[in-house]
């Protein structure tokens, strides 16, 4: 365990904890609901991270990005992505139902669809898993992934998650049964990687 040896230390964590190699998370603007709301009702998207297709009322998904991103407890917080670059906004992340004693939360991550692939999703899911471990004291950061989404398992794997378990035929789409993945990473083994 790190403890700051001067101001110098503790302000220059202040200044990183949120900025991953390209990614920065900042507070949810308004002007990003409207894009959220677009990512999460198309049904191309709404494939790989909810278990139905239904069409939704345009803005549904605001109360639910404004909630994620209101961080008002210290069991849940969620962010707008941008790239640090560019200052483009290109997501959004939470780690919610954060518990104790057992110090362990899950983790949402939702990407602009042209910006997948590029490696910012990885870079935001490790930016994350930094901020749950050292700001928030979590000691398991846990995910649930559809099997068929390689995609995000790869990117997932990537930033340290490992596969612990599956739910077994748990979604159904296109007439037929689909497995969930679970998959999570230990504050032990993140300080190894």
């Amino acid at each position: 365990m790190s403890q700051f040896a001067s101001v110098e230390e503790a302000t220059a964590y202040g200044a990183g904890i949120l900025e991953g190699d390209r990614v920065r998370f900042r507070r949810l603007h308004e002007s990003d609901l409207e894009k959220l709301d677009q990512w999460w009702s198309a049904p191309e998207w709404a494939v790989l991270q909810q278990s139905t297709i239904r069409p939704r009322p345009e803005g549904s998904a605001a109360e639910l990005y404004r909630e994620w991103s209101a961080n008002a407890t210290s069991a849940s917080v969620g962010f707008s992505i941008e790239i640090q670059e560019t200052k483009d906004f290109i997501g959004h992340v939470a780690l919610y139902g954060a518990t104790i004693p057992e110090r362990a939360a899950t983790l949402g991550v939702i990407l602009d669809p042209v910006k997948t692939g590029q490696g910012y999703g990885t870079d935001a899911v490790k930016t994350a898993i930094r901020y749950g471990f050292l700001q928030m004291g979590l000691n398991r950061i846990e995910l649930q992934a559809w099997a068929f989404n390689t995609r995000a398992i790869r990117a997932y794997s990537k930033a340290g998650f490992v596969e612990e378990g599956r739910r077994r035929e748990a979604v159904f789409y296109d007439g037929a049964f689909h497995d969930q993945i679970i998959m999570s990473i230990l504050q032990r083994e993140w300080d190894h990687l």
